[in-house]
């Protein structure tokens, strides 16, 4: 019974920057990946960036160059650095942990990320 609690959403105007960070607790084994996922309004929810077996895999065309997927071990965390954020970042973003062989899957509540024009 892992839960995921994700912070650093807000509203930030095009060209700044964010950090998300998402924290694992509770009954934590065999994790396999973390990942950030985000979904806009009328969109389907799409892979940000992931981690899988400690390894980044993952980053979406999107957001290559501008976003990091980074983790801290010690502190069962990861992290979703954001710069040069555009208008069509504009989304609620999801932590996602995958657990014992990708059989367990767990999603943090949510945080919105507003960039205006």
């Amino acid at each position: 019974q892992v839960q995921l609690v994700e912070s650093g959403g807000g509203l930030v105007q095009a060209g700044g920057s964010l950090r998300l960070s998402c924290t694992a607790s509770g009954n934590i084994f065999s994790i396999n990946a973390m990942a950030w996922y985000r979904q806009a309004p009328g969109k389907q929810r799409e892979l940000v960036a992931r981690v899988t077996n400690g390894v980044i895999t993952n980053y979406a065309d999107s957001v290559k160059g501008r976003f990091t997927i980074s983790r801290d071990n010690a502190k069962n965390t990861i992290y979703l650095q954001m710069n040069s954020l555009k208008p069509e970042d504009t989304a609620v973003y999801y932590c996602n942990l995958r657990q014992d062989r990708g059989t367990i899957n767990v999603w943090g509540q949510g945080t919105q990320v507003t960039v205006s024009s």
